[in-house]
């Protein structure tokens, strides 16, 4: 699932957000919200995405079960189901909800690969599958391309570790001077 479409996804969040608060009577289109619930979980924001859901008229949530679906992919984010995830994405979406959905797929297993690399030191091919919702061999050459190692014998990959940048650590002198700068303002 690719993203046809190449959108400006921060912009467009920016216009929702303000076309929500200038909506008449304080209550947007089906579309508005829609399309903003997809965005704030495509930008991982489940925080946000929950706030959204609660504010959305009743009225709206009932006659758009389109809206729905797309919170049941926030919920299942929020519990850390994958596989839930992606299964309920890849549902047919109406036109302008669909490629905020396009994209949230596409991040998800982005994010996915990035916490197993984190978490893992090594992992089988069949839980790995189930992580970034791909087959089994596509997963593997996902994660090969990726840089990770496959051992064919034992279905295992090793994630290719991330080199954290260097944390430059302040002389300890200067450590010193302000902490003690710190405790004199204290006694103060």
């Amino acid at each position: 699932m690719a993203v046809e479409v190449k959108m400006n996804f921060e912009k467009l969040q920016t216009d929702l957000e303000n076309q929500e608060l200038e909506a008449p009577g304080g209550v947007a289109s089906f579309q508005v919200y829609g399309q903003l619930l997809g965005l704030y979980l495509l930008h991982n924001d489940t925080c946000n995405a929950k706030f959204l859901w609660k504010r959305i008229p009743q009225t709206i949530k009932s006659a758009n079960p389109e809206l729905a679906s797309i919170w049941i992919i926030g919920q299942k984010m929020w519990q850390r189901d994958y596989p839930g995830v992606y299964e309920t994405v890849k549902k047919e979406w109406s036109e302008p909800i669909k490629p905020v959905m396009m994209a949230l797929f596409e991040a998800a297993r982005k994010r996915a690969f990035e916490l197993v690399a984190l978490a893992y030191s090594s992992i089988n091919a069949d839980e790995l599958s189930l992580f970034v919702g791909l087959p089994v061999n596509d997963a593997v050459k996902a994660a090969v391309a990726e840089g990770w190692e496959a051992d064919a014998q034992t279905r295992f990959l090793i994630p290719k570790r991330k080199v954290p940048p260097p944390c430059h650590a302040p002389p300890s002198e200067h450590q010193l001077a302000v902490l003690t700068d710190y405790v004199s303002f204290l006694e103060n």
